[in-house]
Parts: structure tokens; C-alpha cells; sequence
């Protein structure tokens, strides 16, 4: 299988990041979104961030030209014909992801991986919903998606072999760490993050100590570098909410229960940095 064009469904933080990174490695890019205004936001935060890699003296100014001309705009979905592997980044919601991967495997030639960048939903519960469930994979890229080496590459209970080696190899092209993961709720990475950072709210919730002081106590006595309140506030409490709750109803474990104090936020609407407030204010 061989992967040169690249569609990202979803020009928010983490598509751009992932459009970023393709067409930095030598990828035809296709970003798209459900609104051209999207697409133009997500574009001007890719040429930012390759300004300043100019500026830094990482890049040069033919590099970061040549990198914006491997991508182009869409707010068709049909433009899904020309790609060879779709990596979707929209919003973490099963049924949107399933209306999409529906209407991909319609547009989508018949070569054609579909990949999700979601962060804790079914790999195979997706796949189910195209004709092509072996072509169907789990693509996570952390966040911030330039900096971050590691992609959690997921199979589906279809997931071809072939398709995981082509998805693997891939990722090691942009520059990152594959590693391969079984198609659990949180697979990895939020299955272990976010009980941590469940468990730091319930020692605020408790009155056990402060935000403030519970981010040192990870930071200068676990060596982390963000305190688990700080990265909550980075990733949105609204995400994080949604992954427990996913963790809570995947599994049926009590011990991935959604701290009340965290649900009451979200409902406030204290989502963290992206709203301006969140365990930390951001006015």
C-alpha cells in the first residue's frame, strides 16, 4: 500500500497539526472542514507555526513555501476520491464520527484507509458502520501534533495486516513513534491520563489541596512535566469528561466514575484554557 495522498477531516487544532506534519514529510495534503472559514483558520495556524520554525532559523523560507503548496483546501467531502488514506480529526462524538466514516466509505476509492484520530472510542464500532471494516484503523496523534513523537496506531476487530504495516510505516515517515495498541475504551494513553487526572479533581473536590498545589506536588515530586489540573485545563474539561464517561460505560468500573466537581464545571461552562477559565483562569 502506498500512501502519497493524505485527506484530514477537521481543521481545528489537532487536524492542522496532522496536515502540518504530512506535508512537512513530503505528503499531498487535503485539509478540510465543514466551512471554508474553518479551513482558512486552520491554514493561517499551519503557516504560524511554520513562521516561527523560520524564525527560529528550523526551516527555511523556500522549505515552509514548498510545505504550504502541498496543501489544499476542501469543504466536500467527495474530495475523499483522490485520497489514499483519510485520517479524521472532527469533534470526539460516536455518532458524528459514524455519519462521516458512513459517507467516506461512499466517496472514498476502494484502496482507501480510513483512519480516526479519536482519543477513546471503539475502533471497531466505527469500522462497522463502512464496507470496508479492514481498512478501517485508529490513528491517535497527541497534542500538540508537531511536537509530540507519539501516535497510538489502533486496529479494529477487522483491521487488516496490511493496512496497520502500511499505517505503521507512515507514521515512523513523519517522524514519530508508532505504537500499537488493542481496540480497548482509552486504549493507552487516556485509559491511564484520565483516572489521573479524574483522581486530581476529586483531591480538589475533597478539599484535599488546591489546584495550584496539587500541580506541584505532580510536577516537583512526579516529575511530570504539567500538572495533571493544568493539562486538564490544556486539553478541555468538556474532552475529559467525555473520555471518563466513555471509560465509565466501556468498561462498567466504578473507578472511572466522573468526579462531581468536573461535571459541574462543564456545566458552568469552565472548560479550561479554550473558554478562559477552568481549575486555572485564563482571562
Amino acid at each position: 500500500m502506498d500512501i502519497k495522498k493524505v485527506m484530514v477531516i477537521g481543521a481545528g487544532q489537532m487536524g492542522s497539526g496532522i496536515a502540518q506534519v504530512c506535508a512537512m514529510n513530503g505528503y499531498e495534503v487535503t485539509l478540510h472542514d465543514l466551512r471554508e472559514e474553518f479551513v482558512e483558520r486552520g491554514l493561517a495556524g499551519i503557516r504560524k507555526q511554520l513562521q516561527r520554525q523560520v524564525d527560529k532559523g528550523r526551516m527555511t523560507e523556500d522549505d515552509m513555501a514548498t510545505t504550504l503548496g502541498r496543501i489544499n483546501t476542501s469543504v466536500e467531502l467527495k474530495n475523499a476520491e483522490s485520497a489514499d488514506i483519510v485520517i479524521e480529526a472532527a469533534v470526539e462524538n460516536m455518532e458524528v464520527k459514524k455519519n462521516l466514516f458512513a459517507q467516506l466509505d461512499e466517496f472514498a476509492p476502494e484502496h482507501t484507509i480510513l483512519a480516526t484520530n479519536t482519543s477513546s472510542l471503539p475502533i471497531t464500532e466505527i469500522a462497522a458502520v463502512t464496507k470496508r471494516p479492514e481498512k478501517v484503523i485508529g490513528m491517535h496523534f497527541m497534542n500538540p501534533v508537531p511536537v509530540m513523537k507519539l501516535v497510538e496506531i489502533i486496529r479494529g476487530l477487522a483491521t487488516a495486516e496490511e493496512v496497520f504495516e502500511a499505517v505503521k510505516t507512515m507514521a515512523e515517515s513523519l517522524k514519530k513513534t508508532a505504537v500499537e495498541v488493542n481496540d480497548f475504551p482509552g486504549f493507552v494513553s487516556n485509559r491511564i491520563l484520565m483516572p489521573m487526572i479524574n483522581e486530581a479533581i476529586y483531591t480538589v473536590y475533597e478539599g484535599v489541596a488546591s489546584p495550584n498545589d496539587v500541580d506541584e506536588v505532580m510536577k516537583l515530586g512526579m516529575n511530570h512535566p504539567m500538572g495533571p489540573l493544568t493539562l486538564a485545563d490544556f486539553i478541555g474539561l468538556d474532552t475529559c469528561l467525555y473520555i471518563m464517561e466513555t471509560l465509565h460505560e466501556g468498561f462498567g468500573d466504578d473507578k472511572y466514575r466522573p468526579c462531581p466537581l468536573l461535571k459541574k464545571y462543564v456545566s458552568a461552562g469552565w472548560l479550561g484554557k479554550k473558554s478562559g477559565r477552568g481549575f486555572y483562569s485564563y482571562e
